[in-house]
């Protein structure tokens, strides 16, 4: 393509739509679907239930430190596929993308997405571009649906969470909040912080394994932490209590978040999990995560309960109790 920028044109589904697709998108995500060039996907599914999961992507700067918009967008289906017990195969990707978008930085993303995907060990099967005005999007919009499926003895559903589980999370809290919001804002810190947007499908080998003593997964993105305890304690009809001391934080989150006057745990994040767990399984749990790369500071933060239902409280370090209510308002707006 001569084109530096995307052109209204490569959204008319002529000749400069052609070339974008073959030039940008089918040279990166290179497979035996996308070949075949057809209105749809026609795919092969091993025998099981299905996981489907669609997510879009409009996060600000599409650039930013530990990824991109692209990596992003396939790391967040993945995620939400895992965490429903699945094993991901497909995506789908649909894009809506601001005429005047440089074409290099179209390049970086979609090559991006295909170097995520292949570490994930899912295709990019299928796809739709749509182009708008200059003024009437963000550089560019992405939304992924991805498709997979889970083991037989999975079952991930909050309704399975008993009184005694443990709570796990796989590491620090808040990083891919703080770390777009320094970028945004133009924060320096003296330790630099990098999103911690990762693929987590190891999460979901290695821990197959514990069939019916894994009760639950979420990962806590948008409203973070604290929003998802409150989601799983109302659907699980049950109270949870964590522990300020156990819950992973980086000192410089904790040092940004006091001086900016925000809470880590309702930051997002883009590469946990927080997983609900039978409590004679949980070291055990513990040590099979800490193999994993992303999980290496995985940790216990608390527990189940009775009572008080669909409540969560949040033991101080100075011994109090407190109630760790839901994100109200926005709290980094466009993190994802």
């Amino acid at each position: 393509m001569k084109a530096e920028r995307v052109l209204m044109a490569h959204g008319s589904g002529g000749l400069m739509s052609q070339q974008l697709i073959d030039e940008v998108f089918k040279e990166a995500w290179k497979n035996e679907y996308l070949e075949a060039m057809l209105d749809g996907a026609l795919i092969d599914l091993p025998a099981g239930r299905i996981a489907m999961s669609t997510d879009s992507f409009v996060i600000t700067p599409l650039f930013f430190a530990g990824g991109d918009i692209g990596k992003l967008s396939i790391c967040g289906t993945v995620n939400d596929l895992v965490a429903c017990g699945a094993k991901p195969l497909y995506l789908s990707v649909a894009l809506i993308i601001e005429e005047g978008l440089p074409l290099a930085d179209l390049r970086k993303i979609a090559t991006s997405m295909a170097q995520t995907a292949n570490q994930a060990g899912v295709k990019l099967v299928t796809g739709d571009t749509k182009v708008v005005e200059k003024g009437s999007a963000d550089g560019i919009f992405i939304n992924t649906t991805g498709i997979g499926i889970i083991p037989e003895g999975i079952d991930y559903r909050p309704q399975r969470i008993k009184a005694g589980d443990h709570i796990i999370v796989t590491g620090t809290l808040g990083d891919h909040g703080l770390s777009i919001l320094a970028q945004r804002e133009g924060l320096r810190f003296s330790t630099p912080v990098n999103s911690d947007c990762a693929p987590l499908y190891a999460i979901g080998r290695e821990l197959e394994q514990y069939k019916a003593d894994v009760r639950c997964m979420r990962d806590p993105t948008r409203g973070g932490l604290a929003t998802v305890l409150n989601e799983i304690a109302e659907q699980s009809d049950l109270n949870i209590i964590i522990r300020e001391r156990d819950i992973p934080v980086s000192p410089v989150v904790r040092g940004a978040c006091d001086m900016l006057g925000m809470d880590p745990l309702y930051m997002a994040n883009e590469g946990k999990m927080v997983i609900f767990v039978a409590p004679e399984r949980s070291s055990e749990i513990i040590k099979t995560l800490q193999t994993i790369h992303e999980c290496g500071q995985a940790t216990i933060i608390g527990e189940l309960r009775k009572e008080p239902t669909g409540m969560v409280l949040i033991e101080t370090e100075l011994g109090a109790e407190r109630i760790l209510g839901t994100l109200e308002g926005e709290h980094v707006p466009r993190i994802c």
